[in-house]
């Protein structure tokens, strides 16, 4: 699935997964999780991760979409800010929970979402005056000038909160996920962190056939 950048400084990875199931994480997903939450507890405390080289590019590449990180913060460094205050990932499903892992050992914002409820076209763009969705765990989430994925029906997904309409619930069945990458990071860092989702995807949520690709600026 190609993806239309309309924003600089950022290329997608993109991931679709076909035929899962959605669940609770299992033992082993769950114990993944533990250790890589122990690992970034250890390596990082609140002060020394804003110097994280993932997270000062993240960070660069939302200055360039004209947003503050500190006021409007990446999903990716709120995930990580929670692990090394020791509180652990959220358990939401093994699909959310394979792209929230990811998005801390990365340190790149991850979005899941059910291609049921998506339509292409999609482009990654800024929001026009009037946009909003419901977002996750959140009230109204206004768009104007906030960095965002759409669709044929309208904004859908962000790297900062998502929509509950894409959002991954037990019904889905083939899904999106999209990486939101600062161009200058090394490819073979995206594909390293594509192939490790896709075997995820397959071991823990039994996808039968998978498809990924990069998505960079016109």
């Amino acid at each position: 699935m190609e993806i239309n950048i309309k924003l600089p400084g950022v290329k997608l990875g993109v991931v679709e997964a076909d035929g899962l199931r959605v669940a609770p994480a299992d033992p082993g997903l769950a114990q993944l999780m533990d250790e890589v939450c122990e690992r970034k507890r250890r390596e990082f405390t609140l002060e020394t991760l804003a110097d994280a080289k993932a997270v000062r590019e993240v960070r660069a590449m939302f200055r360039e979409w004209g947003m503050d990180p500190s006021k409007y913060r990446p999903s990716s460094e709120a995930l990580l800010r929670r692990v090394v205050q020791g509180k652990g990932l959220y358990r939401v499903s093994n699909v959310v929970d394979i792209g929230n892992l990811g998005s801390i050992e990365t340190g790149w914002p991850f979005g899941c979402y059910d291609r049921s409820r998506i339509h292409q076209p999609i482009e990654f763009r800024h929001g026009i005056s009037g946009e909003s969705y419901e977002g996750i765990g959140k009230q109204t989430w206004h768009l104007d000038g906030r960095p965002l994925l759409a669709d044929s029906q309208g904004p859908f997904g962000s790297p900062i909160s998502d929509s509950t309409r894409s959002m991954i619930t037990e019904s889905a069945q083939d899904i999106l996920i999209v990486l939101y990458v600062p161009v200058g990071a090394a490819d073979a860092s995206l594909e390293v962190a594509i192939k490790r989702l896709i075997e995820r995807l397959t071991l823990f949520a039994g996808a039968a056939v998978t498809r990924s690709g990069i998505s960079r600026p016109a």
